[in-house]
């Protein structure tokens, strides 16, 4: 059994931290090799994504998926019955990850251009490109693990401070789903 994600993406940024120290980003050339390796990360993320949704496309599983969504942290409605796709899942999962990269090099960007950091550019030269490796859709169609576990559709939120806000973990336990569709939450198919 190996290290979690988390501890390793820790280890990497305090070992990144002292290499950084290190580096004299003084230099235009040195700054310019970490831009360029940012970027280079960058690009073979979006590549991983591209490929990953490409492969959705081609196995185009239309085996049908029925979870309960949770109902917003604080709400004091029921959670909402969701009937889609594996297809249209693997592509919404695909998408909202894509989106979050971008979101990161937007703040990358901010922080590298406006505040002027330059030591994040290389832990986020490496912390990105592992996630997009460890990502569960990555799992499954790039390194062909079956889809059960912790694998299985729908997937289960990484532990932190955000999945902590949106309410927890979908289900898709026939008995929620079956309490869901007996109330009447939601059940219009995603497309």
């Amino acid at each position: 059994m190996g290290l979690s994600p988390q501890i390793t993406n820790l280890i990497i940024i305090l070992g990144m931290m002292q290499v950084a120290k290190k580096i004299p980003f003084e230099d235009p050339n040195v700054l310019n090799l970490c831009r360029a390796l940012y970027a280079l990360s960058n690009v073979i993320i979006l590549c991983i994504h591209l490929y990953i949704m490409n492969t959705i496309n081609k196995k185009k599983d239309l085996t049908t998926l029925k979870y309960v969504e949770p109902a917003p942290m604080g709400s004091t409605e029921e959670g909402k019955l969701v009937t889609t796709t594996i297809h249209a899942y693997d592509l919404a999962q695909s998408k909202q990850l894509l989106r979050s990269q971008m979101m990161g090099v937007f703040m990358m960007g901010v922080m590298h251009l406006y505040f002027k950091y330059t030591n994040p550019l290389l832990i986020q030269s490496i912390i990105p490109l592992k996630g997009a490796f460890e990502s569960n859709l990555a799992k499954i169609h790039i390194f062909g693990q079956p889809a059960s576990g912790d694998l299985k559709r729908p997937f289960k939120q990484s532990a932190g401070l955000m999945a902590g806000l949106q309410g927890g973990a979908a289900q898709s336990d026939k008995k929620a789903v079956e309490a869901a569709e007996r109330a009447g939450r939601g059940g219009a198919k995603e497309e």
